[in-house]
This record gives C-alpha cells, structure tokens and sequence, in this order.
C-alpha cells in the first residue's frame, strides 16, 4: 500500500529520475509543482539533519524474488493466486515496490510469455517492470570461478541481459569461493577484479557478490601446515574482509544479508591463532559496512527472531516482526537512503497449506520497511 507521502512524479533516469517521474512529467503543469514540492522537501530535510526520517525511502524499497519464488513457478492456470512474472510483478508494484532483484528468469510454463529465459523474454520482462514502475536492480546468476573464452563469452551474455532489463548491478547469490584456504581467496580476488572491470568498463554495471555467515567466518592462512601444505589457523582476518582489502573498490561490490551476517556475529565469535591460542573476536556488521559504504550498494533486508536454542540464533521472520535492528543498522552506516535493501525471507512460501502466504508477507514486509524511521 502506497504511503501519501511517498507517490512522488518519476521521471527519466536520464534526468536523474526514475520511470514513473517520467510517465507523469508528460502531463505537464502538475509534474512540475510535485517536483518543486519534492525538492523543498529534500532541502529542509538537509537543514534539519532529517534525524527522525524515512530511513528507505519508496524509491529504494525492494525484494527479491526469491521470496515469492512460489508464486512465479506455479501454475496460473490451476491457482487464484497470483502466477507467474506478470501478475507477480503486477502485485508488487500495487504493494508499492519500486525495486526488485531477481533470483532467476524462470517460470511456469503456462504463464504469461512462456520461457522468459533469454533475450527476447528478458525484453518482455521490462515492459512489464516499466508499466509497473519497478526498477531491477541485479539478479543472483552465475559468475564464472574460471576465466576463459568461453567463461567470458557467458558473463557477457549474462550482463547484456541485465542491460536489457535496466540493471545497475549484476551479481551471484554465492561466495566468490567456498575454500577457507588463503590461496583460494587470493585467486578468487584475482579472479574478480578481472571480472568486475569487465562488468563495469564494457557493460556499465556493478558486480557484485552476496553472502552468507561462513562468509564471515575466520581465514585459514597461518600456523602449521596440514600434510597437504595448507595453513590450519587464523591471524584473525575473515574471509570477507580480506576479499574487500584485495578487490578493487571501483570494480568489485558486495550485497550484505543482514540477517546472515547477525548469525555470523552469533556462530563467529572466536579462531584459534598460529600460536595454538584461542582469540574471541565479536563481528560488528554495520562496522564493516560503514568502513566503506560504498562498496555495499545492495543489501539483502532480511529479518529474525532471536532463538539460541537453533544453530544460526536466528530464525527468518517478516521484515519487522524480528529482532534485527535495523533502524540502528541503517543509521550506522552512512549515505543514508543511498542503499538498495531488498527484502528477503527464504522461508516466506506456505505451501500447499497457505499459498498465498509469501505475497502477504510481501505486503507486511513492505509497511514495516515504510514506517522505518531513525
């Protein structure tokens, strides 16, 4: 459901706007007094220090569609339900979704444009986004962990779709490396700063990687060495941060899932060192954020209810109905309202016992992120 105070006119990203600035500039005289009142708004905000504002304004609230994978991969045909990318798309646009990040090009085969997957159907897929005035802003495909012609000829593709549908950013929903070895992580970083200067300097586009707690866990790269020649303690760097100190700040960025980095911050908590002690050393999310913000332009907004009883401590809620602070977390790390948080919840589908549980989680998910202030 639409806020009052958040159906700003949108125009053309060429302007500085977006989509639906656009749409409604064409009708003139009304366009520009919401545009001239818009701007105000902006100014007295920077003057105030808009310390009680909007923390994620309606242009930067997403979800990925991971959430409602239940919805696009069923039948239209044999469900009330919405079905498919079209109606789904339709759906999230009249919650009020501005942005989505998508998991995929996949759906029934019965929906609406068939197979989508390719670049016709990726075309498709952006007149549906544009009548809905939703941006996409990166989708969860396949970064190739080996470069060769072939590799490289695939990434492209992948990223000349991505331009199809109006994509910024264009990433994986894997590490850059499953290994907790150094070395893999040295040719990992390697690997993706050839990568992301491609994506960027021939595609105009972001790459970027999303993660998950081991992400956050402790470096293998001191200490004796196992019988293969491989380092079996930590001087203490994780996995991530060494990936951030090696990478290019222009060419490579990352999507922090909030929810997985708080249970890194409950599983992670100590390593042993090279001299055989064992070091707790407490991980502090927002700090690695904050660090370099910059380099986090997407996040992954997914909530959790504190519980120890499980192994992650956390388990995954609607947004607003966990523990997560997320207005502490937003105003932690800077550029506020620059981030792209999409909402996730892995475990939004009802099944065949609530089908229709992941778009009304979508709706809470959304208000909750609304009424955000801080």
């Amino acid at each position: 459901m639409h806020d009052n105070d958040v159906k700003p006119l949108k125009l053309a990203k060429g302007l500085g706007l977006n989509r639906r600035q656009f749409m409604a500039a064409s009708t003139g005289m009304a366009a520009a007094a919401a545009l001239t009142a818009a701007s105000a708004g902006t100014a007295q905000a920077a003057a105030t220090g808009n310390a009680n504002g909007v923390l994620i304004p309606q242009s930067k609230r997403g979800i990925i569609l991971y959430t409602v994978r239940d919805a696009i991969s069923r039948d239209p045909a044999t469900s009330p339900y919405a079905s498919g990318f079209k109606a789904v798309i339709e759906e999230l646009g009249r919650i009020g979704y501005t942005q989505i990040e998508f998991a995929g090009y996949s759906q029934h085969a019965n929906a609406p444009g068939g197979n989508v997957n390719n670049p016709d159907g990726a075309k498709l897929l952006r007149t549906w986004l544009d009548d809905n005035g939703i941006e996409a802003e990166g989708n969860h495909g396949t970064v190739p962990s080996t470069i060769t012609d072939a590799t490289l000829a695939s990434f492209d593709a992948m990223c000349e779709t991505a331009n199809i549908l109006g994509m910024t950013h264009v990433g994986t929903g894997s590490d850059p490396t499953s290994s907790g070895y150094l070395a893999d992580w040295e040719a990992a970083a390697a690997r993706w700063n050839v990568l992301g200067e491609r994506a960027l300097t021939k595609h105009g586009l972001k790459l970027y990687t999303h993660n998950h707690d081991v992400a956050y866990s402790f470096l293998l790269d001191s200490g004796p060495l196992d019988a293969l020649g491989r380092p079996t303690r930590s001087s203490g760097v994780r996995r991530l941060e060494y990936f951030l100190a090696n990478t290019d700040p222009k060419y490579v960025f990352l999507e922090m899932d909030i929810f997985w980095a708080h249970v890194a911050q409950y599983k992670h908590k100590s390593y042993t060192a090279a001299d055989g002690s064992t070091v707790t050393s407490v991980f502090d999310p927002a700090a690695v954020v904050e660090a370099q913000t910059k380099r986090f332009p997407l996040f992954h907004a997914k909530d959790g209810k504190s519980d120890t009883t499980q192994a992650n401590g956390y388990v995954m809620a609607p947004f607003g109905q966990g523990d997560i602070d997320y207005s502490t977390f937003l105003r932690r790390v800077g550029s506020k309202g620059w981030h792209n948080p999409m909402w996730e919840q892995d475990t939004a589908p009802g099944g065949t016992a609530n089908p229709g549980q992941s778009l009304e989680f979508a709706q809470v998910s959304y208000d909750a992120m609304a009424a955000l202030r801080g």
